[in-house]
């Protein structure tokens, strides 16, 4: 056989591998919806008319809290059906008598993404509802100022319109058991020994830690190696979150995007040091690239994360746009296209200054020459007399974006909330325009992890 030949045989059985990889991945996805689809036929009975459990999410804990709650009622008898607070229209809240709504707050206050198209579309203006008994789980952080904002104006939303509140909110700090008791109690439910506060944290010990950013006018930036103990099985998926349990701070664990994938081995984050105006590191940042020794032993638990999963998009071209260590979550997912052979990509990146703060320059420029990525635009904020950030070069580009779209891409945004995420969600819904925004977001092609 010819080398040409060999290499045409080669191109095909890469093809034909990804084609298999595609396809196991669309009939599990498949199996998952069917499995949702009867688990939330089962529920709903064929009795009465069902109440309605909500949730808008952001990074899954909402949607698993709903779900529990669900399964709780089904089992003292009570019809229910489970939907995301996204898919609920108006004539069907107006004509259910019962709503439990499990409500997350991303940010300062604002409500996640899981609930973007219902604040738009519903809140504005549905008008009275007298007839609907409601209550609200209300998930937040109190480290931020507006905690529990968007629970709270949901909450007062439903009762300016007339609904009747079944019980006082329940408000939710970082998933405190205590609270997420109350809940089922004043629902009449068994508590849940199953949720994430019974994972346990495992021990996993840092084998490398690198700068990736020395010289830069900004904080340290760097890249973790954490290695696994013996017995435990590499079980994540591209977009997943790790939460790290702090010895200063036990009780508040800190959540990283991981930014690598099973096959690599070990779990990789990217982690830019805090810094107090008085020059002491923040307890989290300051352990983890300081203070902590290589060899050291670092708490920490796997926590899923559907909403910035691939799923339904692994096949589909996808338009990757973060700054800072929000390339952690992108580089994940490159990670595993690269694995797949998928080379339909497009990174868009910013940061401060070319000269210091090209991360992982190198493996970006691999994959960029392997084929891996078809195209790469990089946005350095300081390197010219004016500032640009990667929202103003979204704009720049708006042709070849809208033509991404047109063709199905899937966009995943990753990085700060303040500044970069809120300016490139202003710049592509300029760029697609109302309908076409709001068709992504309701088919899942439009994703976040943003801090």
């Amino acid at each position: 056989m010819t080398i040409d030949a060999l290499r045409g045989a080669a191109a095909a059985g890469t093809v034909l591998a990804y084609a298999a990889l595609c396809g196991a991945i669309w009939w599990r996805e498949q199996r998952r919806k069917a499995a949702s689809q009867a688990s939330a036929r089962a529920l709903a009975g064929n009795g009465k008319a069902p109440a309605l459990v909500l949730f808008g999410t952001q990074t899954g804990q909402a949607e698993a809290l709903a779900w529990q709650t669900a399964k709780g009622l089904h089992a003292l008898g009570m019809p229910v059906r489970v939907l995301p607070l996204n898919a609920l229209d108006a004539d069907m809240l107006r004509s259910t008598p019962r709503a439990l709504f499990v409500a997350s707050t991303y940010g300062e206050g604002d409500a996640p993404d899981g609930a973007s198209l219902f604040v738009e579309k519903i809140m504005a203006g549905i008008g009275a509802l007298p007839s609907l008994r409601y209550a609200v789980l209300a998930l937040g952080d109190r480290q931020y100022q507006n905690f529990c904002g968007f629970g709270r104006q949901l909450d007062e939303w439903l009762h300016a319109n007339g609904a009747k509140r079944e019980f006082a909110r329940v408000e939710v700090d970082n998933a405190d058991p205590a609270a997420l008791a109350q809940w089922n109690s004043r629902l009449g439910l068994a508590g849940d020994e199953e949720g994430e506060s019974a994972t346990p944290f495992t021990p996993w010990r840092l084998s490398e830690r690198e700068w990736l950013n020395p010289g830069s006018v900004g904080t340290s930036i760097h890249r973790l190696v954490l290695s696994p103990p013996s017995d435990v099985a590499l079980l994540w998926q591209s977009g997943d979150l790790v939460q790290v349990e702090v010895p200063a701070d036990p009780t508040r664990p800190r959540e990283y995007s991981i930014a690598s994938i099973p096959e690599d081995g070990a779990i990789e984050l990217l982690v830019r040091q805090e810094m107090h105006p008085d020059g002491r590191l923040g307890l989290a940042s300051g352990w983890l690239t300081d203070t902590l020794s290589p060899g050291a032993q670092v708490p920490l638990r796997i926590k899923p994360h559907p909403s910035f999963r691939l799923g339904d998009n692994a096949a589909r071209p996808l338009l990757l746009i973060g700054n800072g260590t929000g390339l952690a979550g992108l580089r994940s997912h490159l990670r595993a296209r690269a694995a797949a052979g998928n080379g339909d990509n497009w990174l868009l990146f910013g940061e401060r200054n070319a000269a210091h703060d090209s991360l992982c320059h190198d493996e970006i420029a691999a994959w960029q020459s392997a084929g891996l990525l078809s195209r790469v635009d990089r946005v350095f904020s300081r390197d010219q007399p004016e500032r640009a950030y990667v929202q103003h070069r979204l704009l720049q580009v708006a042709d070849e974006v809208s033509a991404w779209i047109d063709r199905g891409a899937a966009v995943y945004v990753c990085g700060s909330l303040q500044g970069m995420a809120s300016g490139v969600d202003a710049a592509l819904r300029q760029i697609a325009g109302t309908d076409r925004f709001a068709d992504m977001v309701a088919n899942g092609r439009y994703r976040r992890d943003i801090y």
